[in-house]
């Protein structure tokens, strides 16, 4: 295990910019992962980082322990506390960050159980929260659109909490040629419709439309969809939070599922 002693050194630096920099991770095709937990479900999911960056107390932890068992001695750096705060973007840092290699975009199969459709999000908190409802709905496929907040960006990672690896994230997907093509029940959620939720079937094949926070659904993926529904409110605020209001529609399902047939 190689030890880090300064901030000037040139792969600190390295990562320092994959950290801090959009650009550079895109540059790079690399992102990484803060943290013991989502280190564990990419080990778990998908299999071993690029390189580990683990600090001086970090190294005692027994769970880094085990992660470092499994990485060859030459892929791990060993950094003094202070300098590993410097690049940990967590309040308490737990002491252990991978590089990994970011997935590329692949296009979403002719043919999905379910799904979910999401036009320009912009917020990371949201999108990884989005992320994380879909993968404990066993929802297993999420489309983004081309002007959506890069789903493998670090702040995005920590609020999906592991879930980008239980589930398929298709970036840059066109999304008015996926609802009008998919073979299922295409549904809108908008605050503004006059159909309930509840009185719409998700129980069967269906892609649900979310659009963007602030604008919501464009008119072009409202009219391909069969269905356009709200949810119901009745407290005096005009919306929910975007990543809510998927919750609230994708356990709608479920429950519609779980329903014994008439």
């Amino acid at each position: 295990m190689k030890k880090i002693e300064s901030a000037a050194n040139p792969r600190f630096k390295i990562l320092r910019q994959l950290v801090d920099s959009s650009r550079e991770r895109k540059k790079a095709g690399l992102t990484v992962l803060d943290g013991i937990h989502l280190v564990q479900a990419y080990q778990n999911g998908i299999g071993a980082p690029e390189e580990i960056w683990v600090s001086v107390t970090g190294s005692e932890n027994s769970e880094i322990k085990q992660i470092l068992n499994t990485i060859p001695s030459s892929q791990v750096l060993l950094l003094g506390d202070s300098l590993f705060a410097q690049l940990s973007q967590l309040a308490t840092p737990t002491g252990v960050i991978a590089v990994v290699k970011t997935p590329r975009p692949r296009p979403a199969p002719a043919d999905m159980p379910a799904c979910v459709l999401l036009e320009d999000i912009q917020d990371p908190g949201n999108l990884g929260s989005i992320l994380r409802t879909a993968a404990a709905a066993g929802v297993r496929h999420v489309l983004l659109s081309k002007n959506s907040v890069q789903a493998w960006s670090p702040r995005v990672l920590r609020a999906g909490m592991g879930a980008h690896f239980m589930i398929e994230i298709h970036e840059q997907a066109d999304l008015l040629a996926i609802a009008k093509a998919f073979k299922g029940r295409v549904v809108a959620a908008s605050s503004g419709a006059a159909r309930s939720l509840y009185s719409c079937d998700l129980a069967g094949k269906v892609a649900l439309l979310f659009g963007n926070e602030g604008g919501g659904l464009s008119r072009e993926l409202k009219a391909a969809a069969h269905d356009e529904v709200s949810i119901p409110m009745p407290g005096e605020v005009e919306s929910l939070n975007i990543a809510a209001a998927v919750a609230v529609c994708l356990f709608e399902r479920i429950r519609q599922q779980s329903m014994p047939s008439a």
